[in-house]
């Protein structure tokens, strides 16, 4: 399912929102959860799971194409870990 398709399925589930509606409280949800984790902390959804983020060392990658080294910086990366009833969902 992609951003459009989710928009679409909430707004026809709510037919009392428009789908631009629909769309402004996706953006908002999402833009909740990406400003939670830029100042470094977690997102816990009850059921669904949590979002964290990870440190990566600096290290030395390679090119695909040329095969020369190139120098690639320490950064932080999103973690998802799927919640209990999930995992439980996915494996009935």
């Amino acid at each position: 399912m992609i951003r459009s398709e989710l928009v679409q399925r909430l707004a026809r589930d709510n037919p009392e929102f428009t789908a631009k509606e629909m769309e402004r409280v996706v953006a908002l949800f999402f833009d909740a959860i990406v400003e939670q984790l830029a100042t470094g902390g977690r997102v816990e959804l009850r059921g669904f799971g949590t979002f964290t983020t990870r440190a990566r060392d600096a290290r030395t990658g390679r090119n695909p194409r040329t095969g020369d080294a190139v120098d690639v910086d320490a950064k932080r990366v999103p973690y998802f870990k799927p919640g209990k009833e999930m995992r439980q969902k996915l494996n009935v």
